[in-house]
């Protein structure tokens, strides 16, 4: 089976309208958006898992490359997934349920130099990172090297020319992101918290494309916010740096590319 048969079910314009509407609440309230991220990566991330292995993923471990204060622990674990939250900012990983949680592990550390393994995960996720860090597929390398051979990994990162590459910029952006943070910082008086060429990087669709597809692992790659009927906007080039906004690249490591 494809691996996107079963999310791509979900992938109605109910819900992005649903993911859409929850992005106002990101700053003044980060539980309830945080909250609902989770509820859908959880499903996005077990019905990817059911799709390309045929089983549920109760028990399985999952890795959390970048997991912050741990919105997504509960989530997983609701769903029958062993959760490892990684992340390499104390004050980023103590601003949620990480500091106080009963439900997952928590570890400090970069994803780009992870600290276990080789093949000791079943499933690896890294949720809106990539875009964070100067070396994306350094990250992703890991990514895969930690993963078992069979398991998953799901990579989903915020792609730069879309309306939201400029994080809370806002379309700034387009007019480069040095520009666009010394915007930022004369009218809040401060810099934004994700700062161009510090703590957040140009990363485009296509160079993502590329790097999977050279790992021979690539099995599906999507818009993750998009419903189904527009995800063929990502095989699109130029058009979707600027309409995926979000793309998902889903990989098996030792399997062959679908």
């Amino acid at each position: 089976m494809p691996a996107t048969d079963l999310f791509a079910r979900r992938a109605t314009l109910p819900r992005a309208i649903r993911l859409l509407s929850e992005f106002r609440y990101e700053q003044r309230d980060p539980a309830r958006f945080y909250g609902a991220l989770a509820d859908d990566t959880a499903a996005m991330v077990t019905d990817l898992w059911r799709a390309t292995t045929g089983a549920e993923p109760v028990g399985r471990t999952v890795l959390d490359v970048g997991g912050g204060p741990g919105y997504f622990s509960t989530a997983f674990e609701r769903a029958g997934l062993h959760y490892i939250g990684v992340e390499p900012d104390p004050d980023e990983m103590h601003a949620g349920p990480a500091a106080t949680a009963d439900t997952g592990v928590y570890v400090r550390a970069s994803g780009m130099a992870l600290p276990f393994a080789d093949a000791s995960v079943d499933i690896c996720l890294s949720s809106n990172v990539a875009e964070h860090v100067p070396q994306p597929w350094r990250l992703g390398r890991e990514m895969l090297r930690v993963t078992r051979p069979g398991g998953l990994v799901v990579l989903s990162y915020t792609v730069w020319l879309g309306p939201f590459g400029g994080h809370e910029t806002g379309l700034w952006h387009y007019l480069g992101g040095t520009r666009a943070a010394a915007r930022y910082t004369r009218k809040h008086g401060h810099p934004p918290k994700n700062n161009y060429g510090s703590s957040l990087f140009a990363v485009s669709a296509a160079d993502g494309l590329q790097w999977a597809a050279s790992t021979g692992a690539l099995v599906a790659a999507f818009p993750r916010y998009h419903p189904r009927w527009a995800w063929w906007l990502t095989q699109v080039p130029v058009l979707r740096e600027f309409l995926v906004s979000n793309l998902v690249l889903v990989l098996r490591p030792g399997q062959a590319s679908d």
